[in-house]
């Protein structure tokens, strides 16, 4: 296995990960919306800050882009779908190259 070959391996699985943090930001910010879990609760919060301070500087050029859709917020959809895009044309684009095989 070559190193670039590792190296693309390793940032997919990564760009795995940030989607799994997403999907997650997201479900809890629904369960505050909703009064399910509060943030009073230190675990909550500091599990919400983290994750926020991951998120939000992916997020936020996208949510200046995308029209206000009256509470929705589409944005994590979006960045899901772009972080799927680049997950599978990144070993598309190198091997057509010819740097990855």
């Amino acid at each position: 296995m070559n190193t670039l070959a590792a190296i693309v391996g390793i940032v997919i699985m990564v760009l795995q990960w940030l989607i799994w943090l997403v999907i997650i930001q997201a479900i809890l910010s629904w369960l505050i919306a909703f009064n399910v879990i509060n943030t009073y609760n230190n675990f909550v919060r500091s599990v919400l800050r983290t994750l926020d301070a991951i998120t939000d500087p992916l997020l936020r050029p996208i949510r200046r882009i995308l029209p206000e859709m009256g509470g929705i917020d589409l944005s994590p959809m979006v960045l899901i779908l772009i972080i799927i895009l680049i997950q599978r044309l990144l070993p598309a684009i190198l091997s057509d190259t010819g740097a990855y095989v």
